[in-house]
């Protein structure tokens, strides 16, 4: 069948007059005419009676309509489905994270996307970076959003956001809290709030003090970044910090320095690798793009970019 000889029938159907339905079509009479004498063939059965020049649908036709009815109200829907699809206002997106970025950098940048794309569902997947890796890999998300500390190579296509620079945080009132400069030297015999072990900026850090052969004393591991700086601004110790956690210490006593050697690494935008990168997932890393151009001009993050190394 074709949609157009359908479409002419469903309208004079529901209009009853070739007049009413050549308007409704934007088409003329006639053509209805033809329309509905081509479909008739290929049905192959009657659809009208002809009775003093009008067309009188038979008990087939009514029953037919019902079918033809349905059937153009799905592809309207599937015509403003792909519009929409186009326009980036259907669907839905799946974006795995590390948990420092769910709490801070993404926050605001599924905002800006929700009110520019109100339509895009959006599930967010809180993961380490070790499953993040995997769920791209399979496939499980449509983006992610990682760093290349201990990342090994990627099975993903992979972009650049900015470079990040480790962070020292104590209490306002901890004796390092006059320094500007933390220094591998001056943690020595510091009580630590951690990260778990498996945490990549966990083990730089473990690297670095076993380096610079600075004793150290953790107190208290903490599976999130809030949780850390929780318990930083409770007193509790001193704490290396990825910079996004910086976004977390408005409202508290916790003062945040510059530390040396320097721990940095790059935070990378990633898309899987064997499938095409839809539109959707094109629109939210341009949100997030922007967000890291802002967090750049706050100073939380590096302004020039370096390569990964992949």
């Amino acid at each position: 069948m074709k949609i157009r000889e359908l479409e002419a029938f469903d309208a004079y159907m529901k209009l009853g007059t070739m007049k009413a339905a050549s308007e409704e079509l934007g088409i003329s009479q006639p053509m209805i005419s033809r329309l509905l004498s081509k479909l008739e063939i290929r049905v192959k059965f009657a659809l009208f009676d002809k009775k003093r020049n009008q067309l009188k649908p038979t008990p087939e036709a009514h029953l037919y309509h019902q079918s033809v009815a349905r059937l153009i109200s799905q592809v309207r829907e599937n015509e403003q489905d792909a519009a929409a699809i186009a326009n980036n206002q259907l669907g839905n997106v799946i974006i795995a994270a590390q948990p420092t970025f769910v709490d801070t950098l993404l926050l605001d940048a599924l905002r800006s996307f929700n009110v520019k794309h109100p339509g895009i569902g959006i599930k967010v997947l809180d993961v380490g970076m070790r499953e993040l890796l995997r769920t791209i890999d399979k496939n499980y998300c449509d983006v992610a959003l990682g760093i290349t500390l201990e990342s090994g190579n990627y099975s993903a296509k992979v972009r650049p956001l900015g470079r990040c620079e480790a962070r020292c945080i104590m209490h306002e009132d901890h004796p390092l809290a006059r320094e500007e400069l933390i220094s591998a030297e001056m943690l020595r015999g510091q009580d630590f709030i951690d990260l778990m072990p498996e945490s990549p900026l966990r083990k730089r850090v473990d690297e670095l003090v076993q380096t610079e052969s600075a004793d150290r004393r953790t107190v208290a591991e903490m599976g999130t970044m809030r949780g850390v700086c929780a318990l930083v601004d409770r007193g509790m110790g001193v704490a290396v910090v990825d910079p996004f956690a910086e976004l977390l210490l408005r409202g508290t006593s916790v003062v945040s320095k510059r530390l040396t050697p320097l721990i940095e690494w790059e935070v990378v935008f990633l898309t899987p690798d064997n499938v095409p990168t839809s539109r959707v997932a094109e629109a939210l890393f341009s949100e997030i793009e922007a967000e890291v151009d802002r967090l750049k001009g706050m100073g939380i993050l590096k302004k020039d970019r370096a390569s990964p190394g992949l």
